[in-house]
């Protein structure tokens, strides 16, 4: 498990240890039941606050990505279908709002959008 903290950047240090992470599960290099570093060894190696990580871990366990067991730590969950097939559709929709936000900033239509992506799938089959 790698983690890369950017203290330049904007984003807070436990969102970007909650992304980092959770795309880790959703590419599956985290595997399922796959014990991860306690909160206490993942704040010292990153040299920040173990409730920075606390908090990072809470939002995956309560997002499903997570489960603890007491006394053990922190595994990787079983992946439900269902929740990475809505985290795709999440960042699919991400990508082609900012696709949308791009085309109308060059004052390309939609359909000028949707013959891209036409083109596009063309090209991959």
């Amino acid at each position: 498990m790698t983690i890369f903290i950017d203290n330049r950047s904007g984003t807070p240090i436990y969102e970007q240890i909650y992304a980092q992470l959770k795309a880790q599960i959703i590419s599956g290099a985290l595997g399922e039941d796959e014990l991860l570093p306690s909160i206490r060894n993942l704040a010292k190696d990153l040299r920040i606050s173990v409730i920075t990580t606390k908090r990072a871990y809470d939002e995956l366990e309560r997002e499903g990505f997570l489960y603890t067991v007491a006394g053990k730590g922190c595994f990787v969950a079983p992946k439900n279908t269902e929740l990475v097939r809505e985290e795709h559709l999440r960042q699919i929709e991400s990508h082609l709002s900012e696709a949308l936000r791009l085309a109308a900033a060059c004052g390309l239509k939609k359909q000028d959008v949707s013959d891209m992506l036409n083109i596009i799938e063309g090209d991959e089959a």
